[in-house]
């Protein structure tokens, strides 16, 4: 059908509009054997277990930072519902439940990505579906797709940044990894919805056993599908679907391999792929670190004789001590982690007074939260707040030596916070002061 008056479409423009402008649009184009709705489907399997994982952790690691206390705590003050899911404060036992949570976030995550490409090569000419949209369910599962394919990307790609360049980027990690996860969240949710009953088919047709006994020679094309995986125009196999499925889990546990050293301290040499390939030895303070108290803008003279611990109380109450005064008072050693959001963690021995009897001297033993102030300069957590609970943990501890010697200035000397169960960033280095607010 034509508009009166205009010029009915060249045979080239009707070839381009019917078939497409050739190349990825060109289902012909897509020669390999392999690809069909059961390979998917395998790959679509092990995502549908790992994923949901990889969400509950991420989610879990956001709530660690206790939003609600607002400031730095919060990187996303206009979360609204999406953040309501945080109801609670943070725990503080077992002392270990961070760096579980985020191990296996990182970790899993990393070992994730051959998959995820794996999964997004086995679709690829649905991906170029030519024409883009032919009726308004299509198009609302192509934006669906769209979005759990960008945001799948975004988090793995800015997550990998994250752990090996320092913040690469200009807008914050936290930030944009929390509205990327939601975007996926969506997404990921309805294309489940659209697409099990698809896999569940697709898995039941054939065989895993008798697929794993294919050798190259006989491995052939699907029979066509409804979603135009398997390709008209197949060529010879030069893989068999085992050796896919090989390559494809063997490159994940090699990255995990690669990987796990980092939060587990017996396997740190084996870290190949720790953050920002920084290795260390085995003195006391030899263990991981964010950033230099250089790169983190401290004055070392602000470090020295002149420096002190200012604690406020609920009640106004102020008591100034210098680091000889800390070291006066009981001592108490505990043996606890440090895990950081990018996934490495370490267990190390930390002696110092415990913050419920800084808190004491002050009239702030039953504060609801603690305002800590650091000495760095700049840095999205040169303040933190904890919570009425974490005060009185009685291993949250104001640190002034780790095994058995003074902290380092890059482990924040002359004094830093430990406590149990949270992120490595909550655990304030070169504390300069305490405020504690609300309470009885």
């Amino acid at each position: 059908m034509t508009v009166a008056g205009s010029a009915p479409p060249s045979g080239r423009m009707r070839s381009l509009v019917e078939r497409g402008p050739g190349g990825p649009t060109d289902p012909r184009s897509w020669r390999s054997p392999l690809r069909g709705p059961w390979l998917t489907s395998i790959f679509a399997v092990v995502l549908l277990v790992g994923l949901p994982v990889l969400i509950v952790t991420g989610l879990l690691s956001y709530a660690a930072y206790d939003p609600a206390l607002g400031g730095s705590n919060d990187q996303t003050p206009g979360a609204g519902l999406l953040a309501s899911y945080i109801w609670f404060d943070w725990f503080t036992s077992p002392s270990w439940l961070y760096r579980v949570n985020q191990g296996t976030h990182v970790l899993l995550g990393i070992a994730l990505i051959p998959l995820v490409l794996a999964k997004l090569w086995s679709v690829a000419p649905k991906l170029f579906e030519w024409p883009p949209v032919h009726s308004v369910a299509q198009a609302l599962e192509r934006i669906s797709l769209l979005l759990l394919v960008g945001s799948i990307l975004f988090l793995l790609v800015t997550g990998v940044m994250n752990i090996q360049y320092d913040y690469a980027w200009k807008f914050s990690f936290y930030t944009g990894h929390f509205y990327a996860a939601w975007v996926f969240i969506g997404a990921f949710a309805a294309h489940v919805a659209l697409k099990l009953p698809t896999m569940i088919r697709s898995l039941r047709g054939r065989s895993l056993r008798e697929e794993l006994r294919t050798s190259t020679a006989d491995t052939v094309a699907e029979p066509m599908d409804p979603d135009h995986l398997v390709s008209p125009n197949p060529a010879e196999a030069t893989v068999s679907r085992r050796g896919a499925l090989a390559l494809v889990g063997g490159s994940s546990l090699t990255l995990l391999a690669l990987s796990i050293g980092q939060s587990i301290d017996p396997l740190r040499p084996t870290a190949l792929l720790s953050p920002r390939g920084r290795s260390y030895g085995d003195g006391p303070n030899d263990f991981q670190v964010n950033t230099t108290f250089g790169e983190i803008g401290v004055d070392p003279t602000e470090t020295e004789s002149s420096w002190r611990l200012r604690l406020e109380g609920p009640d106004g109450r102020s008591v100034t001590l210098r680091r000889e005064d800390l070291l006066a008072m009981a001592m108490v050693t505990e043996e606890l982690p440090i895990a950081c959001v990018e996934g490495w963690s370490t267990s190390q021995v930390w002696t110092g007074v415990r913050l419920r009897e800084l808190a004491e001297l002050v009239g702030g033993r039953e504060a609801d939260s603690v305002f800590v102030e650091s000495l760095q300069r700049g840095g999205a957590f040169s303040t933190m707040s904890l919570t009425g609970k974490q005060i009185r943990a009685a291993k949250t501890l104001l640190a002034l030596k780790v095994n058995g010697v003074d902290l380092s200035l890059d482990h924040g000397f002359p004094a830093r916070m430990i406590i149990p169960a949270a992120p490595g960033v909550r655990n304030t280095k070169w504390v300069q002061k305490l405020t504690f607010r609300g309470g009885s």
